[in-house]
């Protein structure tokens, strides 16, 4: 487990089985997510990007996975190779993590009119947005009757017109849109779909952002709550969702951001007013 985490131990994942995807070290949003799962008795297998081996497997194998696979979400073979090493090692799957997300540099700085190219924001929409669909469609096929949930990422990005965000937000929002259209065409099979949203963290993904800094501590001073986004708080959302305490939950997006999201101005500017 990561030293940095403080993950509550329980059982409300015995006997479940499921896929994490998207773990590139100790602070992936990802990771802190299976730390909590396999804290709760659930069986892990983990799916990476290629390359990423050495960095996963040392975190993998400290909870016990059953696998850890390479899956390029751009490549259809190499994702049928990925999932028959799932079905071959779990047979059914209770639980899907989709943490996958990608845009290039020069898509997530400055002015989202003029630095947004079609070769960007195509590859932005496939990896951040279609990726999920594609493993909602191949995720459900290996769940049981009784049904099983599928989780994503996102960020408020979506919503809102964040600097430096641009490509990645529009993705997002796609990915938003997609989880609702999951949630409806998953539902009649007991399979829920639902997004977190997190506040800035640090995490691989926020470095890549210029001003990512900034981010961060704007999300912790405009919060409602003054506070770091905490992963405790992320993972233990994530395990609601995952777990049959979520069991009536689908089509949601669930804003893990110590209240960020709901400021509309500070004090400050009200006193200004």
């Amino acid at each position: 487990m990561a030293e940095d985490y403080q993950m509550l131990p329980g059982a409300l994942m015995k006997g479940k089985r499921g896929i994490v995807t998207g773990v590139t070290n100790h602070q992936s949003i990802a990771w802190g997510i299976a730390s909590q799962l396999a804290a709760q008795g659930a069986e892990l297998g983990f799916l990476h990007v290629p390359g990423q081996e050495r960095r996963v497997t040392p975190l993998a194998e400290s909870v016990g996975a059953r696998f850890v696979a390479p899956a390029d979400v751009t490549d259809d073979a190499s994702m049928d190779a990925a999932f028959e090493v799932a079905r071959a090692t779990f047979g059914t799957i209770d639980f899907f993590v989709h943490a996958i997300a990608f845009a290039p540099r020069d898509q997530i700085s400055g002015s989202f009119v003029e630095n947004a190219t079609r070769e960007g924001f195509l590859t932005a929409m496939s990896v951040s947005a279609y990726s999920f669909v594609d493993c909602c469609r191949r995720a459900s096929a290996l769940m049981p009757e009784a049904g099983g949930s599928i989780i994503t990422l996102t960020y408020m990005g979506s919503e809102r017109a964040i600097p430096n965000y641009n490509t990645m937000g529009v993705a997002k929002a796609a990915l938003e849109a997609s989880v609702r259209y999951a949630a409806r065409d998953l539902g009649p099979k007991g399979i829920r779909v639902n997004a977190v949203s997190p506040g800035a963290m640090r995490t691989l993904s926020l470095a890549g952002i210029q001003g990512g800094r900034a981010m961060l501590a704007k999300g912790r001073s405009l919060s409602a709550m003054k506070q770091d986004t905490a992963m405790e708080g992320v993972a233990g959302c994530a395990l609601w969702l995952l777990s049959d305490l979520g069991r009536s939950t689908t089509g949601e997006v669930v804003h893990v951001d110590a209240g960020f999201h709901i400021m509309g101005f500070t004090e400050d500017e009200t006193a200004e007013g």
